[in-house]
């Protein structure tokens, strides 16, 4: 009798496992063009993000994230494969005829966590190519400007109860520009429309229930004008931000209701910051500076608030490490690799280390920290966004200073079209050049020196170079030698522009 209640608990507690859920998930939630100054947890005191703030609340608020390039694809590339688009390939927009993609011996996260025992799927914007570097299993269709319908349509593979743990990709088109143009706003004479973010004229999208802003409330940060034609898609902006906070809320929900919220890392990140003149497309800190989230189910410590500076390129080797896939040396195990090397064949090269190899590393033990030794500095590089772009600039920054190297400054800055068009620059662009975009005059905006040198503690908001200061001489080489240092580690191939042009 004793054997046969033995074998029956055992049987039970066999079958009950194979009921549950794989353990160590990974979601990581990406939004188009949203800088820090849009989340409540950021300091936002106007708009509504009650979920994005009960995610840092739960979890890590990173302070000091940053993407490396302010471009929708070339971020894109960095944040699934931890390497610096000059040496992935993809050095700027992959749609339409900019034509920009990855090299196809490179691989990207999804490939490697196929390969490491993990399903994969994604949902929503991908932008990136080719499809063999960046290969998910699934491909979940659903309207990118409804994440509340984003989040349903992922419930069947989130609730598939396959012994395999899951990675799930899922991104936002908000709050990227786009959907047409709202009702004119008069500023100097003039009437101008400001841009929908995608918000709609008239109906909602399924699963919304649409939060709207008056733009009298809005705060406009220091480096955009303080005028109504702002204002007005500021508030645009803010609704944007607020229908992805819902889609947040929703798939926390589906995750808590599938019973795998307490197995799952979460990690939530903008591509890079707000679509505006001075933001996306540069690296200024509004382009740089984006918001990171993340709760690691393993860790006790929560609500933490961390000063530890890391880039996008450090995004694939931590979620490779809380996958298992890594080895002590941040690099990716060799038993991953073989798996990978027997079903990919390629016949292209480039410049950069091999397969298994990051730019970046895991920030993984850092997230009960709130002030980690030895994340104190970042590296930025950009080359395109639109093909018409090409404005290469290579960026260190530290706790204190900061160098941007414009390596094409004898160029005028080039505009992204829907930047160029944003009624919020063209108000100001038409007044002439030496009027002021916020802290800067549009001449300043367009025209800029060979290096930028800024002291961060003192001038936040970027609006004194120092680099032609012979007080700062010594500083502007030591940066300079740390970016041709980073440069010569990543093998990047405008390392050559040091000794020509």
């Amino acid at each position: 009798m004793k054997r046969v209640l033995f074998v029956a608990a055992l049987l039970m507690f066999i079958f009950s496992g194979a009921a549950q859920a794989a353990k160590k998930n990974v979601v990581l939630f990406v939004t188009d063009d949203q800088g820090i100054d849009s989340l409540g947890c950021y300091g936002n005191p106007v708009i509504k993000t009650p979920m994005q703030d009960s995610l840092a609340a739960d979890g890590v608020r990173f302070k000091y994230a940053f993407c490396t390039t302010a471009s929708c694809s070339a971020s894109r590339s960095v944040i699934l494969t931890g390497l610096h688009n000059h040496a992935n390939g993809q050095y700027g927009h992959q749609h339409h005829f900019h034509k920009f993609s990855s090299y196809d011996n490179i691989v990207g996260l999804p490939v490697y966590m196929n390969h490491a025992g993990y399903r994969t799927a994604r949902c929503g914007k991908y932008h990136v190519a080719p499809d063999e570097v960046y290969n998910f299993q699934q491909v979940i269709k659903a309207n990118s400007r409804s994440p509340v319908q984003m989040a349903d349509n992922c419930k069947e593979f989130i609730n598939d109860k396959s012994d395999k743990p899951f990675f799930l990709y899922i991104c936002t088109s908000d709050p990227h520009r786009g959907g047409g143009s709202g009702a004119p706003v008069e500023f100097k004479g003039e009437k101008y429309r400001p841009n929908m973010f995608g918000n709609k004229i008239s109906g909602v999208y399924p699963g919304i229930t649409e939060v709207t802003y008056d733009p009298k409330d809005v705060i406009v940060p220091p480096f955009l004008p303080d005028t109504p034609v702002c204002r007005a898609e500021m508030a645009q902006y803010y609704q944007s931000v607020s229908r992805i906070d819902q889609g947040i809320g929703k798939l926390i929900a589906n995750l808590k209701d599938a019973g795998v919220w307490e197995d799952t890392l979460f990690i939530y990140i903008s591509d890079h910051g707000i679509a505006m003149p001075g933001g996306k497309t540069t690296l200024y800190e509004p382009g740089m500076r984006s918001p990171c989230l993340v709760r690691n189910p393993y860790v006790k410590k929560r609500g933490i608030v961390s000063n530890g500076m890391l880039s996008w390129v450090d995004l694939t080797p931590t979620i490779l490490d809380f996958a298992g896939a890594l080895n002590d040396k941040g690099q990716v195990k060799k038993e991953v690799l073989k798996k990978i090397a027997k079903v990919r064949v390629t016949g292209q090269t480039t410049r950069d280390s091999k397969a298994g190899q990051f730019h970046g590393r895991s920030f993984l033990g850092i997230l009960d920290q709130e002030n980690p030794k030895g994340w104190d500095e970042v590296f930025a590089s950009h080359t395109f966004h639109e093909i018409q772009m090409y404005y290469p600039m290579r960026v260190v920054r530290g706790r204190k200073w900061k160098l941007i190297w414009n390596i094409a400054y004898g160029q005028p800055y080039p505009f992204a079209s829907d930047l160029w068009a944003a009624s919020t620059f063209q108000a100001q662009y038409k007044q002439g050049m030496d009027t002021m975009y916020g802290k800067r005059t549009i001449k300043r905006y367009i025209h800029r020196p060979k290096f930028e040198l800024f002291d961060l503690e003192n001038d936040p908001d970027e609006t004194k170079s120092l680099h032609g200061d012979p007080k700062y001489a010594k500083v502007l080489e030591e940066m300079k030698a740390k970016l041709k240092g980073y440069q010569q580690s990543t093998k990047d191939p405008w390392i050559v522009k040091w000794r020509y042009e």
